[in-house]
């Protein structure tokens, strides 16, 4: 049974019933979300800041024989790895809580900036509405930079060719399914919603991914503690790859973390592990459409159904937002960047002022 119901409020606030099945998910709570969008004066209106700028989290000093083949450059010497770069914007009378926004597989944090046929981005979006606003690069991403010893001492003889960094890269073929907008390249799913016509600007984004190189545990997730320790009351906005981040760092600790949206989490916490960290905070998991005829991503959600499940028989305040199960239809993995990328950030934004009070 799928319900959405709206109600106008004065032509800007609408209420919406979000009622998840109760055959997807065991003892479900209705979850009743006030949707507030942002209206378009403010929208297509200037972005008034209080403050911007960019820093550092983490990081550690090692010293390598190994750090270049140039001449004009010494071979020896320390240099700084794992750190993680942080970009913020804080508008004027800004919300009490911030959020953090943390990019998928071989991405950066442009994934939250202009949409690729530039619209407005959920960075700004959530500017817009009041939240201070920070965006990362992962440790060994993006402006957080890798570690380039191993490669050197490869060429240099020093280490065999089976030691080199695990990297890869995805094509535009094979994003393509795992974006969910077709089941093959270059065919599209029936309405689906990501803006093909730009897939270009999309394709440009794309880095080479060094997850597999990079220490366990992967740096990112104590920066990430550490950053929502100084922030102090921040929401974790993961997608995809990062999407088990939040929860990773909720279990080394939960100070500073007020909330965690994970945005299409390529996985969830198991559902037979220890699941305290997740009790006494909200959490929304949401997907998009064309997931049960995935082959990547149906086992995925199964397997997030079963977290969602145990973590609220235990008390816990987890819930899992399935967009067609609400009547929105069409969207990709990449929905922060689909053409009612608004749509869903109103109603994200909307979670957070209702579950995350002051």
């Amino acid at each position: 049974m799928k319900n959405i119901t709206a109600l106008s409020l004065a032509g800007i606030a609408s209420a919406i019933l979000l009622l998840l099945p109760s055959t997807s998910i065991a003892q479900t709570k209705t979850l009743n979300v006030v949707v507030t969008p942002l209206s378009e004066k403010v929208l297509s209106g200037p972005t008034t800041l209080a403050k911007q700028g960019s820093f550092f989290v983490g990081g550690r000093d090692i010293e390598s024989s190994t750090l270049s083949t140039l001449p004009a450059y010494a071979q020896s010497g320390t240099i700084t790895v794992d750190q993680m770069y942080v970009r913020y914007q804080i508008p004027l009378q800004a919300k009490p809580n911030s959020v953090v926004m943390i990019h998928g597989c071989c991405l950066t944090g442009k994934t939250w900036e202009s949409t690729p046929d530039g619209r407005i981005g959920w960075d700004e979006y959530f500017v817009k509405r009041g939240y201070p606003t920070y965006v990362i690069d992962q440790s060994g991403r993006g402006r957080s930079a890798v570690n380039a010893s191993a490669m050197n001492a490869a060429k240099m003889g020093k280490e065999s060719p089976e030691n080199l960094p695990v990297v890869f890269a995805a094509s535009h073929e094979s994003a393509w399914t795992i974006f969910r907008f077709g089941s093959e390249y270059p065919k599209v799913y029936d309405g689906q919603k990501f803006p093909i016509a730009a897939q270009n600007s999309l394709w440009q984004q794309m880095v080479a991914d060094w997850l597999f190189s990079m220490p366990t545990p992967n740096p990112t997730i104590p920066n990430l503690s550490q950053l929502s320790k100084q922030l102090r009351k921040t929401v974790l906005i993961s997608h995809s790859q990062s999407g088990i981040y939040p929860f990773q760092t909720a279990q080394l600790s939960n100070e500073g973390i007020a909330g965690i949206i994970a945005v299409e989490p390529s996985a969830c916490p198991a559902a037979d592990g220890d699941l305290t960290p997740y009790i006494k905070m909200p959490i929304m998991i949401m997907y998009g459409d064309y997931m049960e005829i995935s082959p990547r991503w149906a086992p995925r959600l199964k397997a997030c159904r079963a977290f969602v499940e145990k973590v609220n028989q235990a008390g816990g305040k987890v819930e899992l937002l399935l967009l067609p199960e609400v009547g929105i239809t069409g969207n990709s993995h990449m929905i922060m960047q689909d053409s009612n990328s608004i749509q869903i950030a109103d109603i994200l934004g909307s979670w957070i002022e209702e579950r995350i009070k002051n």
